[in-house]
């Protein structure tokens, strides 16, 4: 099994990187956390990847940390979840909230990715609670879901729907150092952008 590559960045696609690898250039599935990790065109990166062997294809899958990796194959040994919703879920929900919307069973937040549905955000609660331990500490989890959470009101409150909400309290940033009306001020930016 192809545990982890190094290579070049040989171009980005909307849900895959190709990585040249010594001449060979492999096309590898992934996140859109990952691809904003990587950098651009002609940059160096490692990944850890995931062999996904079917009867018919062998796909890679790579990510820029194990922790991705690691959520990743627990997400496709949920049924009904394959890679490309196991990817999906990844790009939408952050490693720390995707812990903490599974601790607090806040099926909304997982029910924003494109794709799951209440039912399967409720059998991935289910299915999920439990196994997701995570690798070290989490930054501050508990608090991150409190500021998101204010943050959501504060959106759905100003008429955005609890999808747009999610997912513009997802690319906030975590440091803990924006005040609730600093992290509201910037999730409309991101809404703006969008």
């Amino acid at each position: 099994m192809i545990a982890g590559l190094r290579g070049t960045v040989a171009a980005k696609l909307a849900d895959a990187l190709l990585v040249d690898v010594g001449g060979v250039v492999y096309r590898v599935g992934t996140s859109a956390t990952t691809l904003d990790a990587v950098g651009g065109e002609g940059n160096p990166v490692r990944l850890h990847t995931f062999l996904f062997v079917r009867q018919d294809q062998l796909t890679l899958y790579g990510f820029a940390g194990p922790e991705e990796l690691r959520l990743f194959e627990t997400l496709i040994g949920v049924a009904g979840v394959g890679p490309r919703l196991a990817c999906a879920i990844l790009s939408r929900v952050r490693v720390d909230a995707l812990h903490d919307a599974i601790l607090r069973e806040d099926a909304d937040l997982l029910a924003t990715v494109p794709g799951v549905g209440k039912k399967t955000a409720a059998r991935l609660i289910l299915e999920l609670r439990g196994k997701l331990v995570p690798a070290g500490p989490l930054p501050a989890a508990g608090s991150a879901a409190h500021a998101d959470s204010e943050v959501i009101e504060a959106l759905q409150a100003l008429g955005y729907t609890a999808a747009e909400a999610h997912a513009a309290a997802t690319l906030l940033p975590r440091d803990g150092a924006m005040t609730a009306e600093e992290r509201v001020v910037a999730a409309l930016r991101e809404l703006a952008r969008a």
